[in-house]
């Protein structure tokens, strides 16, 4: 790997650099249709030229991705090419750490020759464990994952014995800090104590982390960040789209600025539902979310609903669910009842075996459980048909 010539060079006062991870390139989601899948997939892609366009307009130094650049070391030979010429399009050099998902084992995509032959010459796996000078006096410390499941605290050890020496060092990690979840018994767990020791003696001046998909600080010092996932993938995803141009001056400042750079959103609708009032409140939120075809939303409804009112509730999730990336219930926390009255019935209008049915659907709706809820969709979706709820 090629390393900047530093016998003449002098060593800047300030360097700005782009942090960001988690780019899980590849990533497919159970509830999302092929079409939208597709158009997810794009997106992830479409994030790495943000970047580049991020990096160009605030004059970076460099990039490094903290991470988990690919979903998986399994990747289609289409995938891996199209998630290089991305990269081309970052026009500063860019700096890939493996992390848990694409580790740097015997499978591991930065060891395949289709990574090698098209990788373009400005971006650089960073395997370590030795500093990669990358300007005169700025270095990058790695601390790459070779497994899945790493045994040790990767990061305490890539800073264990760094001096103090004046060198302006951005050290490269990925996993889960103390405090940030759990990590009781983890052995591989990030400590902020080695982290924050390495800080105060001057060894080290930031820590770039990846593996969380929300940005944010984490210890005391100011200095050690998750920069989140450019594109949004979960709903647990709090501040997810964003990377971070951070400025480092040979004085001692930092300033972290964030940037936007995702185009999706994952939207939690945790509603009461016991009224047309209800619907009315739900049906404005789902309209006026946008744009619809990069939004995710994921709803939660609870409540008592007559035979009418679940059947307008069954029409807004069908015609929003052709209208949203995807729109699904978050199961656990779903539970709408079905009252039907006796007028209810009678506007259904039908009679012989079809009414008999209905009064059995009634019957078994006021179970709970898998088959009540299905007694209660056939229900609504009689109700549907019969009398031209649907739109």
């Amino acid at each position: 790997m090629d390393t900047v010539d530093t016998t003449t060079a002098t060593a800047p006062a300030a360097v700005r650099f782009l942090h960001t991870s988690d780019w899980q390139l590849g990533m497919t989601r159970h509830f999302l249709t092929a079409e939208a899948q597709s158009r997810f997939t794009t997106a992830r892609m479409d994030a790495i030229r943000g970047i580049g366009a991020v990096a160009r307009r605030e004059r970076c130094d460099f990039v490094v991705v903290a991470g988990d650049v690919f979903e998986s070391n399994l990747l289609g030979r289409q995938t891996v090419l199209r998630s290089l010429e991305a990269m081309r399009s970052i026009d500063c050099p860019v700096y890939l750490l493996p992390g848990n998902h694409d580790a740097l084992n015997a499978a591991s995509i930065y060891r395949s020759a289709l990574f090698r032959d098209h990788l373009p010459e400005h971006v650089h796996a960073i395997v370590g464990p030795p500093p990669l000078e990358v300007l005169p006096g700025v270095q990058i410390v790695p601390a790459p994952l070779t497994s899945n499941r790493p045994l040790q605290d990767l990061v305490e050890q890539a800073v264990r014995e760094l001096p103090g020496d004046g060198t302006l060092r951005i050290v490269v990690g990925h996993g889960q800090a103390e405090g940030v979840s759990i990590t009781d018994g983890n052995a591989a767990a990030l400590r902020l104590a080695p982290m924050e020791a390495a800080i105060a003696r001057g060894a080290v001046h930031y820590i770039a982390l990846g593996d969380r998909h929300s940005r944010g600080p984490v210890g005391t010092s100011g200095r050690i960040f998750y920069s989140g996932s450019p594109e949004v993938t979960d709903h647990r995803d709090a501040q997810a789209g964003d990377v971070l141009v951070v400025d480092l001056a040979r004085d001692g400042a930092i300033e972290v600025t964030p940037h936007h750079v995702g185009t999706w959103r994952f939207v939690d609708l945790i509603r009461a539902v016991n009224t047309p009032d209800d619907l009315d409140v739900l049906e404005q939120e789902l309209a006026g979310l946008s744009p619809k075809e990069c939004t995710v939303v994921r709803t939660a409804l609870t409540g008592t609903l007559h035979l009418a009112d679940k059947a307008r509730l069954d029409d807004l999730v069908e015609r929003y669910g052709d209208l949203l990336a995807g729109l699904y219930a978050w199961e656990r926390h779903t539970d709408v009842a079905v009252v039907v009255d006796d007028a209810e019935l009678t506007r259904l209008g039908v009679g012989g075996y079809v009414e008999s049915a209905v009064g059995e659907l009634v019957a078994a709706g006021s179970d709970g459980g898998a088959d009540g809820q299905a007694a209660r969709d056939a229900l609504s979706l009689l109700y549907r048909l019969a009398s031209g709820v649907s739109r």
